[in-house]
């Protein structure tokens, strides 16, 4: 091991149903405005909303020398990158490294399973063949994604894809720490890309887990979830003497598996307590230190129940928490990484996020200091959970540097 476990977060961007890349994002999110509308996607007969981006055939384009890796998934990823300078910020660290010494680690649940899905639409009446362009090595398969923005960044580090549904792209920063603690890469370029599909509208819908409105966090009301869909990126360094003051590290990552059921967490949220002690412990913070909790917060009556439960049993005095998934809608893999710009933003602009869509609190919950509204106050540090299907969790910890 070398170094410190601190990260510098160099540099990031977001694409999301709040528009292409940060700006956008911050300036909706200032305004409380969300981005999401009614489901519109493909040929979908849903009742429900979902978090849409700015894409289309006609729009986004990939090079010539990635056209096998066509794919609205990569297309996506692909948008993204060309957000907030970051190639350009890339570039200058394979002008600092080797470029075989910085990875690539992403999270996605269902990476480009829209192109096969809409190649079985096309099947070959005769021999039941899949069209030619369904290409599964280069669009379907979970770790395309990684290999495809390895390509076009044109960085040659280890590469790896983690699907550990809704934390896969908040466990990629541990992966990545792990890496650079461990001396294998200078520097990681992490995220994760998710996009709409029918598998996952309509398998959410076959559990009963999609709204009919968008979706209200923590609301007394609350009925499911919004599904949206993003790609976001960031590049992490070591935090070292360089490293100027005020700048926004990754402090501590907290890593658990309650495997307690197929779909549903620990009722007592024990996984999602470990995670939250695990990160606090290695940012070396305890409970008091954290500013603002930016929450998991799905808007299903199971999932935000059990937060406030776990949430409420680590923290005595209760910071200003809240979830963002009003506006965005629940990004699957890529909201993770999502979560953590949310908070990076929080730290830029020093604001407590209100929770877009809520309405009447669920006063049933355990005491949690829950935000409606954006509230401005003094953030030194911010804890990001996400907590995923089968009981895996992930909390980040973010600060400034003293």
């Amino acid at each position: 091991m070398r170094g410190r476990a601190f990260l510098s977060l160099s540099a990031f961007t977001a694409t999301s149903c709040l528009g292409n890349g940060v700006a956008p994002l911050r300036s909706r999110l200032l305004a409380q405005q969300g981005g999401l509308t009614s489901c519109q996607f493909e040929a979908v007969d849903l009742d429900t909303y979902v978090g849409i981006t700015n894409i289309t055939d006609d729009e986004v384009f990939l090079p010539a020398a990635l056209q096998d890796f066509d794919c609205r998934n990569n297309r996506l990823a692909y948008l993204g990158l060309q957000q907030d300078s970051f190639i350009d910020a890339v570039d200058k660290a394979k002008c600092q490294f080797d470029k075989h010494r910085i990875g690539v680690f992403l999270g996605t649940s269902t990476s480009g399973m829209l192109q096969t899905e809409k190649g079985y639409l096309e099947l070959d009446p005769q021999t039941g063949a899949l069209p030619s362009w369904v290409n599964y090595r280069y669009a379907q398969n979970t770790g395309s994604v990684a290999h495809f923005v390895r390509l076009a960044l044109g960085v040659a580090g280890p590469a790896a894809v983690v699907s550990t549904a809704c934390s896969s792209s908040a466990k990629v920063f541990a992966m990545a720490q792990r890496m650079l603690l461990l001396g294998a890469i200078d520097a990681a370029i992490v995220g994760g890309v998710d996009s709409l599909c029918l598998t996952t509208l309509y398998g959410f819908h076959s559990l009963q887990l999609l709204s009919q409105h968008p979706c209200k966090p923590y609301d007394a009301n609350r009925d499911g979830i919004s599904i949206g869909e993003a790609a976001v990126f960031a590049l992490l360094t070591h935090d070292d003497e360089h490293t100027p003051s005020g700048s926004l590290l990754i402090k501590g990552v907290g890593e658990s598996s309650d495997a307690y059921h197929m779909s549903s967490p620990h009722p007592q949220g024990l996984g999602a307590c470990q995670a939250m002690r695990s990160a606090l412990q290695q940012a070396r913070l305890a409970a008091s230190d954290i500013d603002y909790i930016h929450l998991h917060g799905t808007a299903t009556k199971n999932n935000d129940a059990i937060e406030s439960i776990a949430v409420s049993a680590v923290f005595d005095d209760m910071p200003p928490a809240s979830s963002t998934k009003g506006a965005t809608g629940h990004c699957l893999g890529a909201a993770g990484a999502l979560n953590v710009v949310i908070g990076a933003v929080a730290l830029q602009q020093q604001i407590a996020w209100g929770s877009i869509g809520t309405e009447e609190l669920d006063a049933a919950l355990p005491r949690i200091h829950y935000q409606v509204h954006n509230a401005a106050r003094p953030i030194r540090h911010v804890l990001s959970n996400s907590l995923g299907f089968g009981g895996s969790n992930c909390s980040l910890v973010l600060g400034l540097k003293d």
